[in-house]
């Protein structure tokens, strides 16, 4: 079904929500619902106001400035001084589907109705996203304690009218994009600063993104590893339903599964039925018990971003039932760290085992395919370096497997003595996606050339259907040449899933997410 808008309630927002947002730019609006929701909450802040209570974030200072008392006519000021002191991010800026990410889950979090701004601060943030107006926001600066506070910070200046902003393929001052577009500016009111930067909404929307793509991700592992062992003539006995019923982990059933689906029956797989072979090496046999797992890994960080996208995050939080205004601690991003250093352990295996097959489609002496899959040993070197590039990524994927929850480091005072390190664990799983991605389309290389180097005998038919993507837009190697190209070429296939939709016209689709 076609979305056309997408409808923010702090209820209901989906990670396919925010896929639409990010990425095919869908519009998104304010469920009616919210609006109430909203409206009751910022009149609790303006009683508050009126009655002179002291409010942390109303009418305080921040952090350990918390005891600091404001005069009600410099509210406005201690808003604005909030979010620029706070825009202190450096490093490359934060992709633009990541931005339009934090954005909609920053509006989303607002519309539950606990953060006590008015309707039109959420409304100007979905004008923004709506009409193309994305703030450049750098990567570095954040320990997520209180949040996301300098990513916030700096969406939150375009908010304002400040900072820098793309729009329309351009960088221009906050200022500029928003009159360019057409909207008009927020002049914050009391609470509504730390409203909008008290979150989780950077390292959730990378950990959104980086999961979405890992399932695409390992799709493409089981069919490289399918091709792997065609070209290896391994056992399909591994894979056996039986031996998967009585260890009965989700993901393992379901990646045995899978292999049965794509291997199916085959010439190769027929040409050495006699041969003897009892069972193959870890790296072929154990496919299900390892990409099941991280399979398993990888849904329940989706489960735990699901609770992640529709939380109240900031601080205080308001509660227009009773009138409470609450301190907390609902910014800390400790759920999403754990689960996004557990998202780039369970990536990183995903490239450690393809390697291994890569490894040993290139050595003869565990092959039994010419050295480097070249015909021309010696002269020629073949995939030889290819080999040296795969081990390189999973070897760098170790160090930055390295859990970033486990550091905490003091700031504000020791005021916020204990951090999560959650946006570097995201930014983290997210490089070594990337880097998974590379070494599956490493293996997709060397294993499509083992499979040549057996012709005339062809694999099963959903893998001719995979083979035949791949020699449209890469050539058997004949000849040495670079092979940079050829491994860009299909990792782009990967990213249009064009491998993976050509074996799902054979097989359906190949797990649940």
């Amino acid at each position: 079904m076609f979305i056309l808008t997408v409808e923010v309630d702090g209820e209901s927002l989906t990670t396919d929500d925010i896929i639409l947002v990010a990425r095919r730019h869908r519009d998104v609006i304010l469920a009616e619902s919210a609006k109430e929701k909203i409206l009751r909450s910022r009149e609790v802040v303006e009683s508050a106001l009126r009655d002179g209570l002291t409010v942390y974030g109303v009418n305080t200072g921040f952090g350990d400035l918390s005891q600091v008392s404001i005069d009600r006519k410099d509210i406005q000021r201690l808003q604005v001084n909030l979010i620029r002191s706070h825009s202190a991010g450096v490093g490359d800026p934060f992709p633009i589907e990541v931005v339009r990410g934090m954005m909609v889950l920053r509006a989303n979090a607002l519309a539950k109705g606990y953060s006590g701004v008015r309707v039109e601060v959420v409304e100007t943030l979905l004008e923004m996203l709506n009409k193309g107006v994305v703030p450049v926001v750098p990567q570095q600066g954040s320990v997520g304690s209180s949040g996301d506070l300098a990513p916030l910070a700096h969406m939150a200046l375009v908010l304002i009218g400040e900072g820098e902003a793309y729009f329309k393929g351009d960088t221009l001052a906050g200022s500029k994009a928003m009159k360019r577009a057409g909207i008009k500016p927020v002049t914050l009111e009391a609470k509504e600063g730390v409203a909008l930067v008290n979150g989780t909404q950077s390292m959730t929307a990378v950990g959104i993104l980086a999961v979405h793509d890992a399932l695409n991700t390992l799709r493409d592992a089981c069919i490289a590893a399918a091709i792997s062992l065609e070209a290896l003539r391994g056992t399909r006995s591994a894979f056996d339903e039986r031996i998967h019923s009585v260890r009965p982990h989700e993901g393992q059933v379901d990646i045995a599964r899978v292999m049965r689906l794509i291997l199916d029956d085959s010439e190769i797989n027929r040409s050495h039925a006699d041969c003897g072979k009892i069972q193959d090496a870890y790296s072929l046999r154990c496919i299900p018990q390892v990409l099941g797992a991280s399979l398993d890994t990888i849904r329940y960080v989706r489960s735990v971003l699901e609770v992640e996208i529709n939380a109240a995050t900031d601080n205080p939080l308001v509660f227009s039932d009773d009138g409470s205004v609450i301190s907390g601690g609902n910014f800390h991003g400790q759920p999403i760290a754990l689960a996004m250093d557990f998202l780039g352990i369970a990536l990183s295996e995903l490239a450690n085992i393809s390697e291994r097959r890569v490894n040993r489609l290139v050595n003869s002496h565990l092959s039994g395919l010419p050295p480097f899959l070249t015909t021309e040993g010696g002269l020629e070197s073949g995939m030889m370096i290819a080999q040296y590039t795969a081990a390189a990524l999973v070897s760098e994927n170790k160090i930055l497997s390295h859990p970033a929850s486990v550091d905490s480091i003091p700031t504000s005072a020791d005021q916020e003595d204990h951090v999560s390190m959650g946006t570097i664990a995201a930014r983290k799983a997210r490089q070594i996606l990337d880097n998974v991605k590379n070494v599956i389309a490493i293996e997709y290389m060397c294993s499509a050339q083992g499979i040549d180097l057996l012709a005339p005998l062809e694999p099963s038919d959903a893998l001719m259907k995979a083979m035949n993507v791949i020699r449209e837009n890469v050539l058997k190697l004949e000849d040495d040449r670079s092979l940079h190209g050829d491994i860009a070429a299909i990792r782009e296939l990967m990213e249009s899933r064009s491998i993976v939709s050509a074996v799902e016209e054979i097989t359906g689709f190949l797990f649940e997410e």
